[in-house]
């Protein structure tokens, strides 16, 4: 069956430039497909190229070189930018910096009365987007009075609001305490499984990207992984060689290993960890006590 792909990355490459006006290189001859309805976690040190990856799929950034695709569109298509962002939504990683309203409701509403929607259907997709991100009692809110993981899901609501086919996140949990980052998650989370929104979210934490369907590792402008998460956290001593942890679960799993007891290599989540060491104690012979 074929794939029905929302976004393209075909052989592209992008470069900044120093203080001395010397290019630096950041994205090499890269390619890469998302499938709609798909959640993909994009993993890389800083400086490897993943942010600037990501404002390709919003046409922020254009590559020098190769082409971007959304949705049949070519990001190059100077007519096609509003088409482009109405299919594929931005959060960053600082919500303040994304919230231009006083009240909650009013900043989700935003984009809205910019694109010209009618009242009406502005008060529906305002209080839908809300509830989706569980920030509908807070709607009469100052966004100034809520913690920084309800003041990212109102940025995101206020992309919901505009109906986009495709959620790029970049490191939206970064300046989020571990409560933030939880709620955060389970929002993304919950979009990309009961709305099937395609997400592509960039992180540096190895838990957030073990919740995707496929991870991406990038390295020096390049991929250097695109699998499973089970598959990519195998190779744990790659990616510690590119600065890169790996969940906590899948280390400890490793060094056992590494020791000679036998565990399965793609153990990533605390309880496949358990059960794998439930296992290696009762085939031992070991039952661990449980105290009343």
């Amino acid at each position: 069956m074929e794939q029905d792909v929302i976004l393209l990355a075909d052989h592209i490459s992008f470069h900044y430039f120093d203080d001395n006006e010397r290019p630096i290189p950041v994205l090499k001859d890269l390619s890469l497909t998302v499938n709609r309805g798909e959640f993909v976690a994009v993993l890389g040190h800083n400086g490897s190229g993943k942010s600037t990856l990501a404002k390709h799929f919003n046409a922020i950034l254009l590559p020098e070189t190769g082409n971007c695709i959304v949705d049949g569109i070519n990001t190059r298509e100077e007519n096609r930018l509003y088409d482009i962002r109405q299919r594929v939504g931005m959060v960053f990683q600082n919500p303040d910096n994304q919230i231009v309203a006083t009240i909650v409701e009013e900043d989700v509403a935003f984009a809205l009365e910019n694109m010209g929607v009618s009242p009406a259907e502005i008060r529906k997709r305002v209080d839908d987007a809300l509830k989706s991100v569980g920030m509908y009692e807070f709607r009469e809110h100052a966004p100034h009075q809520l913690s920084g993981g309800q003041k990212q899901r109102v940025a995101i609501a206020g992309v919901i609001a505009m109906r986009p086919d495709c959620i790029v996140l970049d490191e939206p949990t970064a300046m989020l305490d571990p409560r933030g980052r939880w709620e955060v998650m389970r929002t993304i989370r919950q979009l990309n499984r009961e709305f099937g929104i395609t997400v592509v979210l960039i992180t540096h934490y190895m838990d957030e990207a073990a919740q995707a369907d496929r991870v991406v590792v990038m390295d020096d402008g390049k991929i250097l992984f695109n699998a499973a998460p089970k598959e990519v956290f195998s190779h744990v001593k790659a990616l510690h060689a590119v600065g890169l942890d790996v969940p906590q679960a899948a280390q400890l799993a490793d060094e056992l290993i590494e020791l000679g007891y036998s565990l399965p290599p793609d153990v990533i989540s605390e309880e496949e960890c358990a059960d794998a060491l439930a296992a290696l104690l009762d085939g031992a012979g070991i039952h661990p006590q449980h105290q009343a």
